[in-house]
């Protein structure tokens, strides 16, 4: 089941894109009448996703997907977003390279937060900050979303707490690395796209071995698969739950293949009228201009 966000006359409504994915089933017409997406995924079990699903296969009461507007799945979420730095291995070689480093040999998955004030969905432009910044670069991402709270799960336990998966663009600031943090470089704002829906975690296998890829202008830049990753889903969410509590709705960006614009020689960073295209095998596709802001 696709699960996602969107604005119909002026109200942001949950719904379950239909199978055709032609149009789009609003929660509250299926016996759900969650106000957003974190209150589903904090209110609803397996047994009611089940529920939805089947009520989905049904109703009439639909909306033409074309007569609505996708935002982010999870526009605002609960928690920053955790972010894995370096955990594709060709990744991590071209970030070096980048760098004049060596590649280090790691045990241990690096965690990072990147904040959001909105995440933006599918067509929205990510904006470039170009008056103080030239660096803007990309990362496609798969997006893990818990579907409840966890402690101190084992990696046997971590597949039953996932809700579902999207995509992520961890868009960079690549020169804010000078503050020697991943923070800042992060969470510019408007630079965290996410969707174009949620797939619920029965509809893949676990873990998800799913082609990664990203264009820009139609360019591929980005080619990979999520089975490639150095530390699992189940490493990530069992090794930071053993000291954190994770809510539902925490989501994962779960780190990025390498293709970057940062390794290329010379570097390519993005620039006003740039589209990145994003897409991940059995999710899709999310597709976003980039876009100055105007003068004041």
């Amino acid at each position: 089941m696709k699960l996602l966000t969107c604005m119909y006359e002026g109200q942001e409504i949950p719904a379950v894109l239909s199978l055709d994915r032609q149009s789009v089933l609003p929660l509250h017409e299926l016996g759900y009448p969650v106000r957003n997406m974190n209150q589903l995924i904090q209110s609803t079990s397996p047994e009611d996703l089940r529920i939805i699903a089947a009520r989905a296969r049904t109703a009439q009461n639909v909306l033409p997907l074309n007569h609505v507007a996708l935002t982010a799945p999870i526009p605002h979420p609960v928690r920053d977003i955790i972010c894995m730095g370096l955990n594709y291995l060709d990744h991590a070689a071209e970030m070096a390279r980048a760098l004049n480093e060596e590649t280090q040999e790691r045990k241990w998955p690096i965690y990072f937060g990147k904040a959001v004030d909105r995440c933006r969905g599918e067509g929205e432009p990510v904006l470039s900050h170009r008056d103080f910044i030239s660096t803007l670069d990309y990362e496609c991402e798969l997006g893990v979303i818990l579907g409840k709270d966890v402690y101190q799960v084992s990696r046997e336990e971590a597949s039953s707490c996932i809700f579902g998966y999207t995509i992520i663009n961890d868009v960079t600031a690549r020169e804010l690395s000078r503050h020697r943090q991943n923070y800042f470089m992060k969470s510019l704002d408007g630079t965290c796209p996410m969707g174009p829906w949620i797939v619920t975690a029965d509809e893949l296998p676990f873990p998800p071995r799913q082609h990664i890829r990203l264009w820009v202008n139609d360019e591929l830049r980005q080619d990979g698969s999520t089975g490639d990753m150095l530390f699992g889903i189940d490493e990530i969410i069992s090794t930071l739950s053993q000291g954190v509590t994770l809510q539902a709705g925490t989501i994962f960006a779960t780190g990025s293949p390498t293709g970057i614009g940062f390794g290329m020689d010379p570097p390519v960073f993005l620039k006003h009228g740039d589209v990145m295209t994003c897409e991940i095998e059995g999710i899709g596709r999310l597709t976003n201009p980039v876009m100055d802001l105007p003068a004041k």
